[in-house]
Order: C-alpha cells, then structure tokens, then sequence
C-alpha cells in the first residue's frame, strides 16, 4: 500500500484491536472504513470533541485531515481493493471552505427536504461503491440531519490454491452434529501455518494469500480465550509484534489449538507438507458506532446541547448518528468483502502402496475463529472479524 507510512498503519490496526476487544459474537468490521472519517471530522472539531478524537486516532488533530488523505490514498493502491469518500450536506447548511478543500476532489454533493429521494441516492451510493454487497446507507436521514460523511470499502481477491469443497462434521464444539461446507487443500508451504503465544493462551495463525496482496488470516486461540484477545493477537503477528513459530519447525504431536504435526503413510517421498480444513463462511453485521463512542472518540461529539464542529460550518453541528455496515464472504476460490461506514452530524465483516512416510503439519477450524483480511505489503488490516455460524453443506459447488 503506497504512500502510508509504517506509523499511520500502527495507528489504523491500533483502533482494529480495540474494536476487536467488544467483540463477543459472530461479527464482521473495518476500522480503515472509519478511521478516515472520524480524523476529518476532528480537522473541523474544536474543544472536548477535538481532544477525544485526536485520542481515538492516535493522532494530533491538527494533522489529521493529511493522515485521513494518506490512508485514503494508500487504500486506493491495493490491487483488488475500492474506496470511496462521499459527502452530503443540507441545502441549508454552509461549509468553511477551509475544511471542504480538505476532502478529495468531486465527493460532495447536496440533499434537501426531499428525505426519501435523498435516501435512495445514498443507498444507492453505497449498493453501486460495493458492488451490492452493501445495499443501503447504513444510517437514515432524518429532518434534523444536515451532512452525511461516508466511506465504502470492496475488497474482492482469489485464491493462488484453490480449496476442495468437502462436508465438514466436527464431533465436538459449538457446531459438532452439523455438516459443514467444509474446504480442504495441501500445499508443501507448512510455514504458512504457526504459532504464537500471548498472556491469555496460545493461537494458532493461518494466512491464506489472495492473488493480488491481500491475504486473509485465520485464527485459532484457545477455546477459553475470548474473541478480543484471538484478534489482538492476530494483529500483533499481521505487524510482526508477536513472535510466529512457523509449521516446518513445530515438533510432532499437538501443537497449538487445532494444530497436529504427525507422520502419514506417503506413497513417495514428500517434503512436509500442510493439511488445512476450514469452513466456508458468510458473515454480516451492522454496528452503531456511539454505542462504542469512547472507543471512536465520540462521546462529548453526541451533545446537541453544543456544537463541536465549528471548523466544518459555523452553524452548531453534533453527531446524531454513526454506523457501519459490513460484510464478508470466505469460499473455496477466494475472499470478498465490504464495508460502509456513514457518521450524520445533525444540527446541534484403488488404494496406494505406501512405502515412505512424510510429516503432515495439519490445522483444523472447526469451532469459532477469527479473521484479519490484510495488505500484504503494508500490513494494514482491511477488515476483521469473528465466525460464529459457517455455512452449512448443500451439496452444490460453491462460487465466489
């Protein structure tokens, strides 16, 4: 991902982990789809609001509309990956041109009183910028509304191995009894495989690369480990932070959580080799970001009682709502993803002979994991989440 600096990247993960931490059932999110948003909305903040947001994104406020414009225009060089900005303001409503000169070139646009025809063109917006995945703004206009900021993201990659489509019936765990599109390949890379140990237990890391930079990790913690943990931790071996113990060096026996390295019959001699089962997935989710406004820095930005935003218009302008979208679909040939983030300032995701034998490094994800789908080049993660409920067998192939 050009042009984004390795801080800028820490900082973006830094918000995926803390998302991560108020995941506790089957989710799907990017923070690359708020991050942006919630930094030009602390260009134009001023007092409490603008301290809470400058802390949320780990940034000074004074540099956050070019940090905004960074990731922005790094997310626009990963092959395989859209991003749009768009802006809508009340015919009512004037902005300082100061801050308007700050937003890309061509995103803005108006809505009047016609609510209704206003909110077919944002949906409409968001189906078109995602490809459908996405079919609708994920907030509503109301009559008090007087801008829409919005981000879309569509992240589509195939895979450089394709897996087989098998059932998969676990005999233990939260989904033991159902079968499963199960999807299975092996490949003479086992170091795409390993381990890593945190304070909270061990995970075990899948990465799955994608065809054009973007690869998806699958983890697998312990199963007393909570969703938060397995994610940070899966953000900390995406940046390098924590330590992998790859596949090709693990010893024989159980290794990490769905982990075995053991020896198999083998009709010639083989290097070792990875065995991988998965599940095929479809995940959705919509998140009401003030829910979690601490988190997002959004807290003092809610009061109607004040404005906060006096950098963007000088009428008094509060947040009345924020929410995202998101969707992912994990398959057979690849991955694909989307994400719409919207923030509405109101006014104030036969048999062989054997006669060898090869060391198998083989990985199971048969029972709740995690996923991180990154750029490969500059470590940022595009869009995280939790599987909870995985596609059931229909005996039909799959599609992407």
């Amino acid at each position: 991902m050009s042009g984004v600096s390795g801080e800028t990247v820490r900082r973006v993960n830094a918000m995926t982990a803390r998302w991560a931490q108020a995941v506790t059932e089957g989710t799907v999110f990017s923070a690359p789809g708020v991050w942006p948003l919630l930094a030009f909305l602390a260009d134009g903040a001023a007092g409490p609001a603008r301290a809470e947001l400058a802390g949320a994104l780990g940034v000074p406020a004074d540099r956050a509309a070019g940090a905004a414009r960074e990731v922005l225009a790094g997310l626009a060089s990963v092959s395989g990956l859209d991003a749009a900005l768009g802006l809508w303001t009340h015919h009512g409503l004037a902005l300082r041109e100061e801050w308007r000169a700050g937003l890309p070139a061509g995103v803005h646009g108006r809505f009047g009183d016609d609510l209704v025809t206003a909110q077919e063109r944002l949906d409409a917006w968001a189906a078109e910028r995602t490809g459908g995945l996405v079919e609708r703004m994920p907030v509503t206009l109301t009559r008090e509304a007087r801008m829409v900021l919005a981000g879309a993201l569509a992240l589509r990659t195939r895979w450089r191995q394709p897996f087989a489509e098998l059932p998969l019936r676990p005999d233990s765990g939260p989904w033991r009894g159902r079968t499963l599109r199960g999807l299975h390949r092996r490949s003479v890379r086992p170091d795409r495989v390993g381990v890593t140990g945190t304070p909270d237990g061990f995970v075990t890391a899948l990465t799955v690369p994608g065809d054009n930079g973007v690869d998806v990790h699958l983890l697998l913690g312990e199963e007393r480990m909570a969703p938060g943990r397995v994610l940070a931790a899966g953000v900390g071996v995406v940046e390098r932070g924590l330590p992998l113990t790859g596949g090709g060096t693990l010893p024989h026996g159980h290794v990490g959580p769905g982990l075995h390295v053991e020896q198999q019959p083998a009709a010639t001699p083989e290097p070792r080799t990875l065995d991988v089962r998965t599940v095929a997935y479809e995940v959705r989710a919509d998140h009401d970001l003030l829910a979690l406004s601490g988190l997002f820095g959004l807290t003092t930005a809610t009061d109607t009682r004040a404005g906060h935003f006096p950098g963007v218009s000088a009428r008094p302008l509060a947040v009345g709502e924020a929410r995202q979208s998101a969707v992912a679909r994990f398959g057979a040939l690849g991955f694909r993803a989307a994400a719409v983030t919207a923030v509405m300032p109101v006014a104030a995701a036969g048999v062989p002979k054997f006669r060898y034998e090869t060391t198998v490094v083989r990985v199971t994800f048969d029972r709740p994991f995690g996923f991180l789908a990154t750029d490969r080049d500059s470590r940022l993660v595009l869009t995280a989440g939790w599987i909870t409920d995985p596609t059931p067998h229909p005996g039909v192939p799959a599609t992407l």
